[in-house]
C-alpha cells in the first residue's frame, strides 16, 4: 500500500487451493476477523471456505470441516449482518439459487434453498444480493431474468417480486428501509421503493450506448452516495441521489477495467476500487463532494494505492475493523491494513 505518508505496508496473505472470487466478512462479536471465500472454477463443483485471521499474530487459521461444496461459483456471500451473538450463525450464498447455510464449530450444513421460480425446476442465475442490516429478515436479490426478489429470511418466503429493468439485473444494494438500488444490462441505475412496487426511478444512465452497468454499492453510512461501474470501464461513477442524472464525480485512475468497489464503513467517506490493472485504489470521496455535482474527471487522485501480482477480482472493507480491507486475486486472499 502506497500513500503520501510513505508508511510501510501491512499486508497479510492467505493462499487458497483454488482461484478466489467472492468474499465476505463476519460481523459477530465472537468471530472477529472471520472471512468466507468462494472459488471461481469453470465447473459445477465449487467451494466456500471459512478462514479466521488472528490480528495479534497476523496469521490465518483454517479448518477442513469448515469448507463446503457449492454448485457453480458463488456470485456473492454474506454472513448474518449483526454483531449480536444471540443471532444465528449463518451465511447466505448466491448462484443458481439462494442458499442459507448454518455454521457449526465442526461443520457447515445447508439450512434451506430459496427458489424464486416455484413453477419450474429451472431457476435463472442470481447475480448478487444484499442483506439489510436495518432489518435482518430482509434480503434482496438480482437475477439475469430481469427480476428482483425481496426475501423474508425468517419465513424463507418471497416478500416481493418485481421487474425493475429491461435486461438482466447485475447488482443490487439496500439504501435504507424499504429502498434499494440496482444496475442492469440496460445501462441504468434504478431506485425502488417497496411502498411503490409498481414503479422504479432511473437516477443515472450509462452515457456509453448499449453498455451494461455491472457493479453498484450504496453508501450505508452516508446514503446520499451511490457508486457504480460499467462494463469494461476504468471509471468509478459516484452519484448523489439529491442530484440525479449528473455524476457527482468520476474516479478514473485505473488503467484497466474496474471489477469491484467497497465503501468504508461507519464514516462512509472513502471507497476502495479494484481492477484488472492489479491495483486497489482508495479514494476520499465525501470530503470532496461539496454540495452538488462537480465533475472532476482526470483530477481526482487516489489517497492510497496497492499493487498486486494479478488482476484483483473483488474487494470488501471490514464492517467491524475499519482499518482492514480484503482483496482477492488468483488464489490469494490479502488483507490490507490502511
Amino acid at each position: 500500500m502506497e500513500s503520501s505518508s510513505q508508511k510501510g505496508p501491512v499486508i497479510c496473505t492467505y493462499v487458497a487451493q483454488w482461484p478466489i472470487y467472492s468474499l465476505a466478512w463476519s460481523t459477530r462479536r465472537d468471530k472477529k476477523s472471520r472471512l468466507a471465500i468462494g472459488s471461481f472454477l469453470e465447473d459445477y463443483s465449487n467451494k466456500v471456505e471459512i478462514v479466521q485471521f488472528n490480528n495479534d499474530t497476523s496469521d490465518f487459521t483454517t479448518d477442513s470441516r469448515l469448507i463446503f461444496d457449492h454448485p457453480y461459483s458463488p456470485t456473492n456471500l454474506m454472513f448474518f449482518p449483526s454483531k449480536d451473538v444471540a443471532n444465528p450463525d449463518i451465511i447466505i450464498t448466491s448462484g443458481d439459487y439462494m442458499r442459507i447455510w448454518q455454521i457449526h464449530d465442526d461443520r457447515i450444513e445447508l439450512k434451506s434453498l430459496l427458489n424464486g421460480n416455484k413453477c419450474s425446476e429451472f431457476n435463472y442465475a442470481i447475480t448478487s444480493f444484499d442483506w439489510a442490516d436495518f432489518d435482518v429478515h430482509r434480503v434482496v436479490s438480482s437475477s439475469v431474468d430481469s427480476t428482483i426478489i425481496v426475501w423474508d429470511i425468517e419465513k424463507e418466503t418471497i416478500y416481493a417480486q418485481l421487474v425493475a429493468h429491461d435486461k438482466e439485473v447485475n447488482d443490487i444494494s439496500w439504501g435504507w428501509f424499504n429502498i434499494f438500488a440496482s444496475v442492469s444490462g440496460d445501462g441504468s441505475v434504478r431506485v425502488c421503493d417497496l411502498r411503490k412496487k409498481e414503479r422504479s426511478t432511473i437516477i443515472y444512465e450509462n452515457p456509453m450506448q448499449d453498455c451494461s452497468l455491472l457493479r453498484l454499492e450504496w453508501n450505508k453510512s452516508d446514503p446520499r452516495f451511490i457508486a457504480t461501474v460499467g462494463m469494461n470501464s476504468n471509471k468509478v461513477v459516484i452519484l448523489d441521489i439529491r442530484f440525479p442524472s449528473t455524476p457527482l464525480m468520476e474516479l478514473s485512475k485505473h488503467r484497466a477495467s474496474v471489477n469491484s468497489i467497497s465503501w468504508a464503513p461507519c464514516t462512509g467517506q472513502k471507497i476502495c476500487s479494484v481492477g484488472d490493472d492489479s491495483r486497489a485504489l482508495i479514494w476520499d470521496v465525501a470530503s470532496k463532494a461539496g454540495n452538488g455535482p462537480e465533475n472532476i474527471t482526470g483530477q481526482a487522485e487516489p489517497e492510497m494505492w496497492y499493487g498486486s501480482v494479478g488482476g484483483i477480482n473483488n474487494v470488501r472493507w471490514s464492517p467491524v475493523e475499519m482499518d482492514w480491507i480484503a482483496v482477492a486475486f488468483l488464489t490469494k486472499l490479502q488483507l490490507l491494513k490502511v
